[in-house]
């Protein structure tokens, strides 16, 4: 079920999703005013440019583990068993049931950790809609 669709191009961001192994693409949003959810992580889907919808796990929020309080707000998505180049592309991004709220890990492995189990939990609830 998706409460929230968000419309914005794919631009570069720091890479520090691709450090970790989990790519996000980050969207600058079409409407920078538009209602976002809360800050957390939630189970949703990215739809590129050609229409094509994958599952993704959807981060929005400022990075506190490496940011602090003073990270910018934004929205990543993980697109699951995705490789490919979306840079530049619109995109649409549906934000959909909450997994955790938004958290400060004490380090990369910790993160890394619950990323994994974020993963599956997208999964999980995406498995028990279908």
């Amino acid at each position: 079920m998706t409460h929230t669709v968000l419309t914005g191009v794919v631009v570069p961001g720091d890479k520090r999703g691709r450090e970790l192994g989990f790519p996000t693409a980050n969207v600058e949003l079409d409407d920078s005013e538009a209602d976002l959810p809360p800050d957390g992580v939630y189970e949703g889907w990215l739809e590129d440019s050609g229409g094509t919808r994958r599952l993704a796990a959807v981060s929005i929020g400022g990075r506190p583990t490496y940011y602090g309080e003073h990270g910018a707000r934004l929205v990543e998505a993980y697109v699951l068993d995705f490789s490919g180049d979306l840079y530049r592309q619109r995109v649409r991004v549906g934000v959909g049931s909450a997994v955790r709220g938004q958290e400060r890990f004490a380090s990369s492995d910790e993160l890394i950790a619950q990323m994994r189990r974020d993963v599956e939990a997208v999964r999980r609830v995406a498995s028990a809609r279908a």
